[in-house]
């Protein structure tokens, strides 16, 4: 037999390499350590709800904790959650370094929150099983109260970053309480229809990195509130779209198609949700360009959408509306619900956004996460205080209330919210939410009902 030619030796060397590569991940596929194990399973549905894996399963792949062979079985999976769940059932046979790889790798791709989960649980089980060794590297960092970051790097140009301000650790696991059939018999006749299956579609707009002339920050945290809402409306029964890291341009192309999507004809009701940074009136796109609000509550109203035309659309907009941080005011002595100076001029603010933003446009309610000329707060482990409270209130109590009074729900819990930065001009300032709308009906979501 002839000798391999020089063109094909290069092919048999890498096959040996590879052949060697999975005699050596058999050798060592059982040896990642109990507590490792442990810490993996116990946080396994938080993991499973909320790892995302485009990134990665390429920082992974990297450090040689999984093969190629496995990327594609990872990503053969239908939906992000059977991912996420494959990967975890692989992760506990790839050997005695791939939990330390794990952390480090959620570090690189800014799911340091979960990153902080496994770390706390792993402390809290080698406090209880005392003979576990402690091995693994303890420069990772855990969880601790966040500062805000220097004056210089909130303020760019004329606009105002989100904060990242106050303590906490790491999202939460959301559950929604499902509607009972008597509320729903009820209240179902004077309120919007809400029956069809899905209830309606929702995009989830989530801009993080910025690049452009306006050096705008990483939005550390926004991944967090991604996944909140991801998973939030996919429990309220929506069809879920998630656009990453558009331009301004790319936005407006996006959320016109969106808006022109057939599936709206099928369905009673829409939601939008844009995270970014942005100034009153409008959002940026990640080139540090500007896209005017008015212009994406256009694209869906009567004229331009007839597909949603007297179906409920809410908004929700988390982004900055002006470069003032709200330092907030003492309580005078007396009633509890006592308001400090300036909310007339708020309240006046309010009717002006609502008569020239929703002037022609009906059935529509839009909530922001701050007030006009004000910035917005971020915590980077736990998301945005606006969407955070939320996710809070509309798992609680979209079972039994309708959606305008739930945003007053979650004005009450932003007004009690302030920020923790001892030592800077931040700590204890505060933010205040507040709402638009043109609905015509009270909003139910009626999670749950009627079943499917």
């Amino acid at each position: 037999m002839a000798a391999p030619s020089a063109a094909a030796r290069p092919a048999v060397q890498q096959k040996g390499l590879m052949a060697a590569d999975r005699r050596r991940r058999v050798i060592g596929a059982c040896g990642m350590r109990p507590d490792h194990q442990e810490t993996l399973k116990r946080n396994r549905v938080v993991l499973a709800k909320q790892l995302l894996l485009s990134e990665l399963l390429e920082h992974l792949l990297e450090k040689d904790i999984i093969t190629l062979e496995m990327r594609e079985l990872i990503q053969a999976k239908v939906g992000s959650f059977s991912q996420n769940v494959e990967l975890l059932n692989l992760l506990p046979k790839r050997g005695p370094e791939a939990f330390d790889a794990f952390c480090v790798a959620l570090r690189e791709t800014k799911q340091g929150h979960l990153e902080d989960l496994l770390l706390t649980t792993l402390s809290d089980l080698q406090h209880v099983l005392p003979q576990l060794s402690c091995d693994y590297d303890m420069s990772l960092p855990l969880p601790v109260c966040e500062s805000c970051s220097p004056p210089k790097q909130l303020r760019l140009s004329s606009d105002v970053v989100e904060c990242s301000l106050d303590n906490g650790d790491g999202p939460p696991c959301l559950q929604v309480k499902p509607c009972t059939p008597e509320f729903y018999q009820t209240h179902h006749q004077q309120a919007y229809r809400l029956q069809s299956q899905p209830r309606g579609l929702a995009l989830v707009l989530s801009n993080v990195h910025f690049t452009g002339e306006k050096d705008l920050e990483l939005r550390s945290g926004g991944e967090v509130d991604y996944s909140t809402l991801v998973a939030l409306f996919k429990l309220l029964g929506y069809s879920v779209h998630v656009l990453h890291d558009q331009t301004a341009q790319e936005m407006q192309e996006k959320l016109h198609s969106f808006a022109q999507l057939p599936a709206h004809r099928a369905t009673d009701s829409c939601v939008v949700v844009l995270l970014s940074h942005g100034v009153e009136g409008s959002v940026y796109g990640v080139d540090g360009k500007l896209l005017q609000l008015q212009e994406i509550f256009r694209l869906f109203d009567n004229a331009n959408c007839p597909s949603l035309q007297n179906k409920p659309k809410m908004f929700f907009i988390q982004a900055c509306r002006g470069d003032e941080t709200d330092r907030g005011v003492d309580q005078l002595d007396g009633k509890d619900h006592a308001r400090p100076a300036g909310c007339e001029e708020s309240d006046a603010g309010k009717e002006e956004l609502l008569k020239m933003r929703l002037p022609t446009q009906s059935d529509m309610i839009c909530g922001y996460a701050c007030l006009k000329g004000t910035a917005a707060m971020r915590n980077t482990k736990r998301g945005s205080w606006y969407i955070e409270a939320l996710a809070q209130v509309f798992c609680e109590r979209a079972c039994d209330m309708h959606v305008a009074d739930m945003l007053v729900k979650v004005n009450a819990l932003i007004k009690e919210r302030e920020g923790y930065a001892p030592g800077t001009e931040f700590h204890r300032c505060k933010e205040m939410s507040e709402y638009c709308s043109t609905l015509c009906r009270p909003l139910y979501l009626f999670p749950g009902y009627p079943p499917t």
